[in-house]
């Protein structure tokens, strides 16, 4: 019985940081994609929905947070996501919930504030 208990953890576990890296990657490219575009095509600065400074910082402050949540991640990974006896669909919600919703919205307030601390440096913003 134990044994079933570890290989569902570790199931939850990878369905949990599939989710919320590919919760993250979407919210990273309402970054990236209008900062790559912004010079050559600057009425796609309308999808510069988070405001940031620059392209240059906007693709900075990405991969800055990119480096910080991998870090984040590491213990998560490590440790498992805790496996509680419960209805399939009761869990799947619960984790869309937390991983796929805090994939989303991590980034855009992670970026957001690297990036309003990359434009207080002179050369960046």
């Amino acid at each position: 019985i134990e044994i079933v208990e570890i290989g569902k953890q570790l199931l939850i576990t990878r369905g949990a940081l599939t989710t919320f890296s590919i919760a993250n990657d979407v919210a990273k490219y309402f970054a990236i994609i209008p900062a790559m575009f912004a010079v050559a095509y600057p009425s796609l600065d309308r999808l510069n929905v988070m405001g940031l400074a620059s392209p240059e910082s906007a693709i900075l402050s990405a991969v800055i947070f990119n480096a910080l949540i991998i870090v984040a991640l590491v213990p998560l990974a490590l440790k498992g996501v805790r496996y509680r006896p419960a209805g399939a669909d009761r869990m799947l919600r619960r984790n869309l919930g937390i991983y796929g919703l805090g994939g989303i919205v991590a980034p855009f307030i992670g970026i957001k504030i690297i990036d309003l601390l990359l434009s207080l440096l002179p050369g960046i913003g």
